[in-house]
């Protein structure tokens, strides 16, 4: 309970005593007294009952799991150098400015970037990740034990108590551990969308320019003699 809230409920139950004490020692009880006594009484427990709800609005934080793992960075070596540079900034940010411990982007079938604490199993996507894309929305698992689909994440650190899981587009996914149990709010979600959307465009983008340096150029019409 922190310490405005104790003051509070001490001087409720003061209150409330000395309100007792006045009825108990007063000559006599005449109707003036009674309904100063029970409106005394009404505000200490009106104080209490302040006491009672303050501490209800603060709830104690969930604790930080100490997780197991080595801090690292990495990257899927064929990747261009700009896309590269934006998987490592917008990574960094999402580890820096939410609760994530660690990061893991895959698409179309490759694990692009993994960051933070890292996991050392292989991503298979599984029914969950299948779901966020159907649904096209963020899927959080604010407990992941109570979850029987929790072996999906064990490309995750062992004991990752917390998943987020953001669809990119149709084919890929970004997912996010968090430290704690019920440690992303509404505004973490919103930060790891936004990043997701505009991730989705960068990746299609070096998609299509990879297809175009892939393609065989069209064989030139040799010219004929005497042209």
């Amino acid at each position: 309970m922190p310490t405005p809230a104790r003051f509070t409920l001490a001087a409720g139950l003061l209150g409330l005593g000395l309100c007792l004490l006045n009825q108990l020692t007063a000559p006599e009880l005449n109707p003036a007294l009674e309904r100063a006594g029970v409106l005394a009484s009404l505000m200490a427990v009106g104080l209490m009952l302040v006491a009672v709800l303050w501490t209800r609005a603060l709830p104690l934080a969930p604790e930080r799991v100490e997780l197991e793992g080595e801090q690292g960075l990495e990257l899927d070596a064929e990747l261009p150098e700009e896309l590269s540079l934006e998987l490592a900034w917008g990574s960094r940010l999402l580890l820096t400015a939410t609760p994530a411990a660690s990061l893991l982007i895959h698409w179309q079938g490759r694990t692009l970037l993994r960051r933070g604490l890292l996991g050392h199993s292989p991503f298979d996507p599984g029914e969950i990740c299948r779901r966020a894309t159907a649904n096209g929305r963020t899927v959080s698992l604010v407990n992941l034990k109570l979850y029987p689909g929790r072996e999906e994440f064990s490309c995750l650190p062992v004991g990752t108590p917390a998943v987020l899981v953001q669809p990119i587009g149709s084919q890929g996914w970004l997912l996010a551990g968090g430290w704690s149990p019920r440690c992303f709010s509404r505004s973490d979600e919103l930060w790891i969308e936004g990043w997701a959307e505009k991730l989705r465009t960068s990746l299609e983008r070096a998609d299509v320019a990879l297809s175009r340096e892939e393609a065989p150029s069209a064989p030139k019409t040799p010219a004929p003699p005497g042209s």
